[in-house]
C-alpha cells in the first residue's frame, strides 16, 4: 500500500468515532436467528401442540404459574435480543492505513485485522435470511490463513459489493497515488461459462459418491439374502438419509455455477438457497486439478479443483465449493478454465497438450528406463512416463502417470480409472522433496512431491526414474525461481483479452480505466511470503 492510502476509506455507512462503521442493524438478528426459534420453541411447543389438538391454548393443570411462565419467556427474549442490540452496537469495521479491521464483543473484545496488500480473496455469501434482508457476509482471505481472517457480517448487497471492489483494487496494486481514497467502481465482467442444473444433477448420480452407495448396497442386500436377517435393512435408513443430505448440499451448492472475467480476477457464483460469489485474481492460484471419475468418461465431464493462498485444508462442503473452480465440464469448458488460470501455456500446441494430460497413454512399447532408452516425445505426447521395468508397481496406471514441463508450468497426469492432470505454474512452486521408499528403490523410481499452499491439490510425479525424477528436481527449481523474477500475475487482463474484449476494453474507459492502467513494478510485488521459500 502506498502512503497516500493511509486515509479511511470513504463509505456512505454511519460512521461512529475513529472512521469507524457499523455493520447492518438487523445483522445478530440474520446471526442469531437460531437462538430465536429456539427460545419460541421452547416455551410455545406444548401450547402449539394442544391448539393443533383442539384443546385448550394452555394446560389448565398450570393454574397460577402460567404467569410465571409468560414472565420468564419475556426476560430470556428480552435478553436474548438486548444480546443482539449490544452484539450490533459493538460490532466496528475500519479499512484504513492498508488493513481491514474488525472489532466484535462487549464482554470479551477481539479485534481482527487483515493487511490488505495480503488478501487473497474476497467472498460475498448470502445465506437464505440474508438474501431475505438484501444482506451479503464479506470474507477476507490472507496469506497462510487455513480459515477466514476476517469475516464481516452483515453489510447490504451493494455496500458489500462496493468494498470489496475497493479492497480488491488496492490489494492489487492496481489503483494508487493520491486518488487511492476514493471508491473503486465494481469492474465490469464477461461470462465465459455456465453449468445447466441437469448436468450437475448427472454428474451427481455418476459421482464416486453413487458408485460407493450402490457397492454398499450391494454387499448388505447380500449379506442379508445369505443371512436371512431382515434387520440389517434398518441400518441403512440413517445411511440413506445422510447420503440424500449429502446430494443436496452438493446440488445446492453447485447449483447455478457460473465463472466470468473482470480486470479484477476470476468472478465465481453458485448456490440455490445460500449464494455465494467468489472473485480469484489468477496469480492467487497455487495449482489446478482437473479429475474425471470412470462414469463421467461417458460423457466427457470434468471437474477441476483449485488451492488458493489463504483458503487453507477444509474438510467441510463449504469448504469444497470454495476451491471448485468448475463442478462439472466438458472438455472445451476445462480449456477456457484453464487459459484463464494459465494464460501463457508456454507451449504452441495446447490443446493437444491439454488433451495429452488429460486422456493420453503411453504407447505399449514405451519403457523410458534410463536417458539412452527414452521413447521420441513425438511418441508420448511429450509427457515422460514410468519405465516399463515399475510396471508392477501400478499395473494400470503406469502408461498414464507422467510429467511434463512447458515454459510457464509443470503438468502432472495420472490414474488410469480415475484420471487427474495437475498443473503447477512455476512460479508457485514452493519446495520440493524426492521420496523413494523399499520398493520403489528395488524398481529403480522415485516419486517426486511439490509443495504449494494448502488445498484440495497435492502435485505429486509418481514412479519416475530415478535420473528424470533428480534431473527435474534440478530444472524445476530453476524454472521456479526464473519464473518468480519476471512475473507479473496481476495484469492477467491483457493477457486474456481476446477472450474478453468488452472486458478489456471497459477497463480502459472512464473511472475503471484504472483497473486496466500499468503500475510501477515496485506495486506488483504482492507475492506472498509463502513464495520466498526454499527451492528445494
Amino acid at each position: 500500500m502506498s502512503p497516500q492510502d493511509s486515509a479511511a476509506v470513504s463509505l456512505p455507512d454511519k460512521k461512529v468515532d475513529g472512521g469507524w462503521n457499523r455493520v447492518h442493524p438487523a445483522s445478530p438478528f440474520v446471526r442469531g436467528w437460531v437462538a430465536l426459534a429456539a427460545v419460541g420453541f421452547f416455551f410455545g411447543r406444548d401450547a402449539f401442540e394442544r391448539m393443533l389438538q383442539g384443546r385448550d391454548f394452555l394446560d389448565p393443570n398450570l393454574n397460577g404459574r402460567v404467569p410465571w411462565l409468560l414472565a420468564g419467556g419475556a426476560v430470556v427474549l428480552l435478553l436474548t435480543v438486548g444480546g443482539f442490540i449490544l452484539s450490533w452496537y459493538f460490532t466496528r469495521y475500519q479499512v484504513a492505513e492498508g488493513y481491514v479491521r474488525v472489532n466484535t464483543g462487549f464482554l470479551f473484545k477481539q479485534q481482527r485485522q487483515a493487511r490488505l496488500d495480503r488478501v487473497q480473496a474476497i467472498d460475498i455469501v448470502q445465506p437464505l435470511l440474508a438474501r431475505i434482508f438484501g444482506l451479503a457476509e464479506l470474507k477476507f482471505e490472507v496469506a497462510d490463513a487455513g480459515e477466514s481472517a476476517v469475516r464481516l457480517a452483515y453489510l447490504p448487497l451493494d455496500q458489500a459489493k462496493q468494498l470489496r471492489a475497493t479492497i480488491l483494487a488496492r490489494a492489487a496494486g492496481v489503483v494508487s497515488g493520491p486518488e487511492a481514497t476514493e471508491e473503486v467502481p465494481e469492474a465490469p465482467e464477461h461470462v465465459v461459462l455456465s453449468v445447466p442444473p441437469g448436468r450437475l444433477i448427472g454428474s451427481l448420480l455418476l459421482s464416486e459418491q453413487t458408485i460407493g452407495i450402490l457397492v454398499g448396497a450391494a454387499v448388505v442386500v447380500a449379506v442379508s439374502v445369505f443371512t436371512q436377517n431382515q434387520t440389517l435393512f434398518l441400518a441403512l435408513i440413517p445411511g440413506i438419509l445422510g447420503i440424500g443430505a449429502a446430494y443436496w448440499t452438493s446440488f445446492n451448492k453447485g447449483y447455478n455455477f457460473t465463472a466470468a472475467i473482470s480486470p479484477d480476477g476470476i468472478r465465481l457464483r453458485y448456490g440455490l438457497l445460500d449464494t455465494q460469489a467468489q472473485t480469484l485474481p489468477p496469480g492467487r492460484i497455487q495449482a489446478l486439478m482437473v479429475t474425471q471419475p470412470p462414469l463421467w468418461r461417458i460423457f466427457g465431464w470434468y471437474r477441476m479443483h483449485v488451492n488458493v493462498a489463504g483458503y487453507g485444508v477444509s474438510a467441510s462442503t463449504e469448504g469444497a465449493a470454495r476451491t471448485m473452480l468448475l463442478p462439472v465440464g466438458l472438455k472445451p469448458d476445462v480449456m477456457r478454465m484453464m487459459s484463464l488460470v494459465l494464460p501463457d501455456p508456454g507451449v504452441e500446441d495446447p490443446e493437444r497438450v491439454f488433451t495429452a494430460g488429460l486422456e493420453g497413454l503411453a504407447p505399449v512399447g514405451s519403457s523410458n528406463p534410463a536417458p539412452d532408452e527414452q521413447v521420441p516425445d513425438v511418441q508420448t505426447d511429450g509427457f515422460t512416463t514410468t519405465p516399463r521395468r515399475a510396471r508392477l508397481l501400478a499395473p494400470l496406471g503406469w502408461r498414464r502417470n507422467g510429467f511434463r514441463a512447458t515454459r510457464t508450468a509443470l503438468l502432472i497426469r495420472s490414474g488410469r480409472w480415475w484420471r487427474a492432470l495437475v498443473m503447477v505454474p512455476h512460479q508457485r512452486t514452493q519446495s520440493m522433496a524426492l521420496h523413494q521408499g523399499p520398493w520403489a528403490r528395488r524398481f529403480g523410481v522415485a516419486d517426486l512431491v511439490l509443495h504449494t499452499t494448502a488445498g484440495p491439490v497435492s502435485p505429486r510425479v509418481f514412479q519416475a526414474g530415478v535420473s528424470q525424477a533428480v534431473e527435474l528436481f534440478d530444472q524445476q527449481a530453476a524454472r521456479a525461481r526464473e519464473a518468480r523474477k519476471r512475473q507479473t500475475s496481476e495484469q492477467w487482463l491483457a493477457q486474456v483479452a481476446p477472450q474478453a474484449p468488452e472486458v478489456a476494453a471497459a477497463a480502459e474507459l472512464g473511472k475503471p480505466a484504472e483497473l486496466g492502467k500499468p503500475v510501477q513494478p515496485e506495486q506488483h510485488q504482492t507475492s506472498t511470503h509463502q513464495e520466498d521459500r526454499h527451492d528445494g
